[in-house]
This record gives structure tokens, sequence and C-alpha cells, in this order.
């Protein structure tokens, strides 16, 4: 599997060089014109990566999780306690009142209720991450 990965990221690599090559061949004035094309392969490619990248990702991780049941668990829990996060970060904030434009289109209440969410997601988890990074560097010095 190793040397299947390596011989498909080489040969994307290749064709992203080939690419690279005619878009600097082509010069910044055709490229501003969007006349020659040369810049969608160059896109296409980087989808590919992408995808193939994030199809390797899911199927190893899902192949780790399945295969290790204390893993499996642990991240069960991890995601357990981020719905928990996010329930109550919508439980505590509330709908604003305020009328917000944006390019002319208004907000409604439940858009600027699921942003003040959000936001106060945002701050539990930034507290948190804070207080474990604390935590952890006290644990530390007394060992």
């Amino acid at each position: 599997m190793y040397k299947i990965l390596k011989i498909v990221a080489g040969i994307l690599g290749l064709i992203g060089i080939i690419f690279l090559i005619r878009i600097l061949s082509v010069g910044d004035d055709a490229i501003k014109a969007g006349d020659d094309g040369s810049v969608d392969p160059m896109a296409y490619v980087a989808y590919i990566t992408l995808a193939v990248t994030l199809i390797f990702v899911v199927f190893f991780v899902l192949k780790n999780l399945l295969t290790h049941g204390h893993t499996l668990k642990r991240a069960l829990l991890g995601l357990a306690v981020f719905a928990v996060v996010l329930i109550i970060a919508y439980a505590v904030s509330g709908g604003d009142t305020t009328v917000y434009k944006y390019n002319n289109i208004v907000a409604t209440e439940g858009e600027s209720h699921m942003v003040g969410a959000g936001l106060v997601a945002f701050y539990i988890l930034i507290v948190a991450a804070a207080a474990a990074m604390f935590l952890s560097g006290i644990r530390k010095l007394f060992r």
C-alpha cells in the first residue's frame, strides 16, 4: 500500500510540475486575461490530490477506530463532550433583535442565534484548552 501511495503521489507531483511550468511559460498577462486556460488543469490536479488525500485519511482513521476499541471509545467520548458544549452554547446564546445586513441581505433571528452559539462554543473551547495546557504544565512541574 505504501509503494502504491508513493507512486500515486509521484505521478500527481509530476503532473503538477508540468502544469506549473506551463503556467510560468504563459506569463502573467495571459493569465490575468483568463484566455489561455492554463490555470484550470492545475486546479483540477489540486482537487484530485485533495480528494485522494481525504479518502485515504478517512479510510485509515475509520480502520484505526474500528480495530482498536479503546480509541473508538475515546473518540466517541470526545464527540459527546463536543456535542454537549454545542448544546450548552446554543442554550446560553440568545437571538439578537438588531437587524444585521450583509450585501443587502438581512440576517434572521435564527441565523443570529446560531452565530451567537458559535461564538459561545468558541469561548468555551478556548477556556477549556487554556485550562488543559495550564493543568498539564502544573502536572509536569510536580513530576
